[in-house]
């Protein structure tokens, strides 16, 4: 995910990009933080290599200090622009709007990578207080009358400046955020905004807040050992406590664990803690997600929308909703139709074990597991002492991105990191030349939201002089000492995606940070990241990093064989419950300003209901509404369709490959120079086109998903 959200990193990029804007408000408290600056490492790049931050140096309360003088700085910046009494040109507008917060820029990125890394109570409220001092920030730049006339002027005799491809494509996008952002509303309306967006911003960094910590103190714990049957030794070291045992939650409904426990009750016990963490708990969440969609409803009706999703979607390639419900209604009857066929398979095998009754959620994946070692003889605790992580990183995902695109690696131990199981490598051209840093934090942690992300310290600018400092964030669970930080097949899968994301990073080749790389719509974002998962399983690959943890063989092909064919199962359940939480995103998303909503629970099951994604008991949303993160505070609002979307995208991009030859030198080359080099510099309908040599089709995804 991007945010992985992913962050989120698509709210720290939203957060730290370089046209985040200047707020009025000027308090004894800013006034007094120019004192608190001269020992301050952001007050200055960073003199290590790609200007990589120095954790060393960077203490919590460094942070507060620079992103407020950060603010302050962009606001004389702003208005030098403004007071200009020269005409507006590309340079004196344009450019200086793209440098004016280098400061803020590069303390917000590290601030949000820890927030969602490594937080602790401080950063935690730190994140709250600057929250809606930062939406305000935004606003004063995206509603400033002054600066948009600057921006208007210029874009109304663009084709007057000779300004080259991506000099047009950057102002054009500042004037479409300007607009997009209410800069066209009268100087009334203007000030309304500014109050929701402020309330909106609060509530959201509130929900994120609340979703960590239900997260972190929802999980179970367990005393009689004889409970937890199913679990390895080496995974109950890892969880033990003094007085016993204790199972942690991961972001999604669905739990890890529940694939192996044995006993009906504590799988019960395990799935109930997380479909209820937020929900009639310490820690719940409805009431916040009611305000945040009442709110967001109230700011599309503002900017002249009949829900919050038109206004999102303006910038996509399914550029409405009402592309997104066509999109969705193509293929929810076949997925309803798998996952029943497959609900069917499970609970004849359940009850064949002895368990008398119906399948439940809680049943699903230990039973599926049965299934999957029956019918394709395919057994995860098989498999997983072929999948040690970093074997998997260097020999499966860094070498996939050698045998594509040429890159190579050394690891760097003189890098500083935020935390001491993250790991470092430096990457390089096949040239030789530098092509930027990459920081991987694989292993989860208390002070680590769930889920996986990728985002920047550093972005690509040829204007800034800057090449990419990226990292991945996942959340495998990290052996006791002196045992193999081994891993599913699952996680393997997701260090692909997310390394996915970070090439289309390191691809980039922009003049301008706000273009660059992975700068792009929600629903063109996840498609390098997904598509990259394609190489996980491809033969040359697989054979190169699935080696034995203890004796070096490589895989069977008899597991391989397992494993492809595997392929297809549970693509029905796997559809259905993302379909389930994309719905639910999308109803959240479409209400009227009109609209009143008394209950939240109520309106998740009519969203689900609606659309009969509530046929099979056995499958539920990968999300519920009260631990949503991506979409009440991750930056996909309206927009959680985007990784089905662009799983068709990924699915078409590969039946080129497999037409073209498939893994080569020549075609990653193209697949480089065509989608991964081009950021945010071209229509993504175009670009794509331009490399398919036509539209996506959906065929291919169904097709891969045992869907038709």
């Amino acid at each position: 995910m991007f945010i992985p959200m992913r962050k989120s990193s698509l709210l720290i990029l939203a957060v730290s990009l370089s046209f985040l804007s200047c707020q009025n408000e000027k308090d004894n408290k800013n006034e007094a933080v120019v004192d608190d600056l001269a020992e301050n490492p952001f007050m200055e790049e960073s003199k290590l290599p790609y200007f990589a931050p120095d954790f060393t140096k960077i203490d919590n309360e460094h942070f507060r200090p620079a992103i407020l003088e950060g603010m302050r700085q962009q606001e004389e910046a702003i208005k030098a622009i403004v007071e200009n009494e020269e005409a507006p040109t590309f340079e004196n507008t344009i450019i200086a709007l793209e440098q004016s917060s280098p400061l803020l820029s590069r303390t917000s990125r590290v601030f949000f990578a820890l927030s969602g890394a490594h937080t602790n109570d401080e950063i935690r409220d730190l994140q709250q207080e600057l929250a809606p001092k930062l939406s305000e920030h935004s606003d004063a730049m995206y509603l400033n009358t002054e600066l948009f006339n600057r921006i208007k002027e210029l874009y109304g005799k663009m084709d007057e400046l000779n300004l080259d491809s991506e000099s047009k494509r950057l102002l054009d996008n500042y004037h479409n955020n300007f607009v997009v952002a209410g800069a066209d509303l009268n100087t009334e309306d203007k000030e309304t905004l500014k109050k929701l967006n402020s309330k909106e911003a609060s509530l959201t960094t509130k929900f994120g807040r609340t979703v960590l910590d239900a997260m972190k103190d929802g999980g179970i714990h367990i005393e009689n050992e004889e409970e937890l049957a199913g679990l390895s030794e080496a995974y109950l070291r890892s969880i033990k406590e003094e007085d016993g045992w204790y199972i942690p939650l991961v972001n999604t409904t669905q739990q890890p664990d529940l694939q192996s426990l044995e006993n009906r009750e504590t799988r019960e016990k395990l799935f109930k803690a997380s479909y209820m963490r937020s929900d009639g708990s310490d820690y719940n969440t409805n009431d916040i997600i009611k305000e945040i969609a009442q709110l967001r409803a109230e700011k599309a009706a503002l900017l002249g929308f009949n829900n919050y999703a038109e206004w999102q979607l303006q910038n996509t390639m399914a550029k409405n909703p009402e592309n997104v419900r066509k999109f969705f209604d193509s293929f929810i009857a076949a997925s309803l139709e798998k996952a029943e066929a497959e609900a069917g398979r499970i609970q004849t095998k359940m009850n064949a074990s002895g368990q008398e009754g119906t399948l439940e959620p809680w049943d699903w994946n230990f039973y599926a597991e049965k299934v999957r070692k029956a019918e394709y003889d395919l057994d995860e605790n098989e498999i997983k002492p072929y999948f040690e992580v970093e074997t998997v990183m260097e020999d499966g995902v860094l070498y996939a991105a050698e045998k594509l695109y040429g890159i190579t690696y050394k690891k760097r131990t003189d890098i500083p990191v935020y935390h001491e199981d993250v790991v470092v490598y430096e990457l390089f051209e096949e040239d030789g030349s530098g092509l930027g840093l990459f920081y991987a934090d694989y292993y989860a942690r208390p002070s680590k939201r769930g889920g996986a992300w990728m985002s920047n310290f550093v972005p690509q600018s040829k204007l800034d002089g800057t090449k990419p400092v990226i990292y991945n964030v996942c959340n495998i669970t990290k052996p006791a000492d002196g045992e193999p930080a081994l891993m599913t097949f699952d996680n393997v899968i997701t260090m692909f995606h997310e390394f996915g994301h970070a090439i289309h990073g390191f691809f980039a080749d922009q003049q301008y940070r706000s273009l660059s790389g992975t700068s792009v719509a929600r629903d063109f974002v996840e498609f390098p990241s997904q598509f990259n998962e394609n190489w996980a399983t491809h033969p040359e690959i697989i054979k190169n990093y699935a080696k034995h943890y203890e004796t070096g063989e490589l895989i069977p092909q008899e597991l391989l064989d397992k494993i492809e064919a595997a392929g297809s199962f549970n693509q029905g359940y796997s559809a259905v419950e993302n379909l389930a939480s994309s719905n639910i995103d999308y109803e959240w998303h479409t209400i009227g300003v009109d609209t009143k909503i008394d209950d939240a629970n109520k309106f998740e099951a009519e969203a689900l209901g609606k659309y009969k994604l509530d046929d099979v008991n056995a499958v539920k949303p990968r999300y519920r509404s009260s631990y949503f993160s991506h979409i009440f505070n991750g930056g996909y609002a309206a927009g959680y369709y985007s990784y089905l979307w662009t799983d068709m995208l990924n699915y078409d991009a590969y039946q080129w490959f497999v037409e073209n030859g498939g893994l080569t030198r020549e075609n990653g080359q193209r697949f480089r120079d065509m989608i991964l080099s081009r950021g945010n510099t071209l229509d993504y309908d175009e670009m794509y086109k331009a490399f398919r040599g036509s539209e996506p089709s959906i065929e291919p995804m169904l097709k891969a998903r045992g869907l038709k």
